[in-house]
């Protein structure tokens, strides 16, 4: 089935690290066609909402992520609506932001957690989803002067899902259970720029060069099943070492590259296609 990017792009509601939305046309048109998109590290869901396949398996290392995902596609309106209160000038305070963060790792509530979750995400610094070594949601009040709420952004999340299961799994069980008539699009945590440079761990354990080369080794194996994996990374010395048996396309982005995200420049990015040769 041919995928179409929307006419209007739709935004994810969820600040994201990494997002993709601006990507999205440069990695629909290296997709090749199939009847189900695979993604091993959903993140912010932007492929997913803006992709037009018949089916999606929509996967992440992050149980907090897939269970909010969940919730939403089941209850929509009343999820949101559960989402709202939060969003007030009264929670746009520090105290507050920790207050609510303390109540986040301290619940094991799903529904409380996640709807938490979606304030930390909106209100916590640049949107960073960070955990500390511990388990714990640890990013910092970001000092907005006032958090957009996506509530439009959310119905369009929930409308989308019915196409969607979501598994709170890791990559090697999403790429071992892709099979025939799947397109697998991964978009790892991404190799430093440089050696001084740090992985942000979205979740608890990062991601490390190791499992960058399992990722390549699993994308190979799929492929010779007959299943194309696409993979986003930062374009490096290592990358195009490990990825050179891939159909590759470079170019520059736009993003943060300096350590404490306040300068902006441009970086390498590639798309790296492991199809059946």
């Amino acid at each position: 089935m041919k995928k179409t990017k929307a006419t209007t792009p739709i935004r994810p509601f969820l600040k994201w690290a990494g997002n993709k939305y601006r990507l999205i046309e440069r990695i629909v048109a290296a997709l090749p066609e199939s009847k189900r998109l695979v993604e091993p590290f959903v993140g912010s869901g932007a492929l997913f909402l803006n992709s037009d396949y018949k089916r999606y398996l929509l996967c992440d290392a992050n149980p907090d992520l897939i269970t909010l995902y969940q919730l939403l596609k089941e209850q929509g309106d009343d999820f949101i609506a559960a989402c709202r209160p939060l969003f007030c000038e009264e929670n746009n305070r520090a105290e507050a932001y920790y207050a609510l963060r303390d109540e986040f790792n301290a619940s094991d509530d799903p529904l409380r957690r996640s709807v938490l979750f979606v304030y930390l995400n909106r209100y916590g610094y640049n949107g960073l989803c960070r955990y500390n070594s511990k388990g714990g949601f640890n990013v910092p009040f970001g000092r907005y002067k006032r958090p957009y709420f996506p509530a439009e952004e959310m119905l369009a999340f929930h409308h989308k899902a019915r196409y969607a299961l979501f598994r709170h799994q890791d990559f090697a069980t999403t790429l071992a259970k892709a099979k025939a008539g799947d397109v697998i699009y991964c978009d790892p945590p991404y190799v430093p720029l440089s050696d001084s440079a740090n992985f942000t761990a979205y979740s608890a354990g990062g991601f490390t060069m190791e499992q960058q080369q399992q990722l390549v080794t699993l994308a190979r194996a799929a492929a010779m099943r007959g299943i194309p994996v696409l993979i986003s990374n930062h374009d490096t010395r290592h990358i195009r070492k490990i990825y050179h048996d891939a159909t590759v396309s470079r170019f520059q982005v736009q993003r943060s590259i300096s350590c404490d995200g306040k300068h902006r420049g441009s970086a390498g990015e590639v798309l790296a296609l492991f199809s059946a040769k």
